[in-house]
């Protein structure tokens, strides 16, 4: 299997289960906003209607539906008469991302005095799966780990809205690192960062993770940053 292969593999046959959210149109919002994480749909793709309705089982009304409120969010875009597209993030757009993350993440870091064992686990759980895809070179899906482990650091905040801000900003990351196309330069630097986060987490001294957290974010930054100028 490619690496393009890896990334844009997607269920096949029976429609995907939805998930428990009010609506129809906010389950498939989500389960699109989750393969956006994954990166299953790289920036400027053109999004099938047919091909999303059979695949949720669900109308077309519902498919805009959830399509709209993406686009609220900025990961989608829609363009008259030619339909709706993966959004394509900018350098303006990036340092407005890592703003939003130093909001959600280091307080949630610098909060976790008495975290459950579970949210701890959760967290090295994802520091275990980038080093297990590092290990098979698999270095799109440790950029995946990678994401899982930033999102299990918000949700050491314990609250439900903070875990919905983050998975729509990590979507949108995403999307950066997916317009870099080098997914082992972007993430494999920052794996054994991870793992240093989650053993000062465990073994009880948040703030010393926060500060290793707050240094790697500026060190991504900068890295990302740099690169899209580069590309320009």
């Amino acid at each position: 299997m490619t690496a393009t292969d890896a990334r844009t593999a997607r269920p096949t046959g029976r429609p995907r289960p939805l998930p428990p959210l009010p609506t129809q149109a906010e389950r498939v919002a989500e389960l699109l906003r989750e393969s956006l994480i994954d990166g299953v749909y790289p920036p400027g793709q053109r999004l099938s209607e047919e091909r999303l309705c059979e695949e949720f089982g669900v109308s077309r009304n519902t498919l805009r539906e959830a399509f709209r409120l993406l686009v609220r969010e900025r990961l989608l875009v829609h363009q008259m008469h030619r339909g709706v597209f993966v959004g394509l993030p900018t350098s303006e757009d990036v340092c407005d991302l890592f703003k939003a993350r130093r909001t959600l993440e280091l307080p949630a870091l610098r909060g976790a005095v008495d975290p459950g064992p579970d949210a701890v686990r959760l967290v090295g759980s994802a520091v275990d799966e980038g080093e297990a895809a590092r290990e098979r070179r698999d270095w799109w899906r440790m950029g995946t780990a990678n994401m899982r482990f930033h999102q299990a650091v918000a949700e050491l905040a314990g609250s439900a809205r903070v875990n919905e801000f983050m998975s729509q900003v990590l979507a949108e990351t995403r999307l950066v690192f997916h317009v870099m196309d080098a997914p082992r330069e972007f993430h494999a630097p920052y794996l054994d960062w991870n793992r240093r986060i989650h053993t000062l987490l465990a073994s009880g001294d948040p703030a010393g993770a926060a500060e290793e957290l707050e240094a790697y974010l500026a060190a991504s930054e900068r890295q990302l940053l740099t690169a899209m100028e580069e590309r320009a």
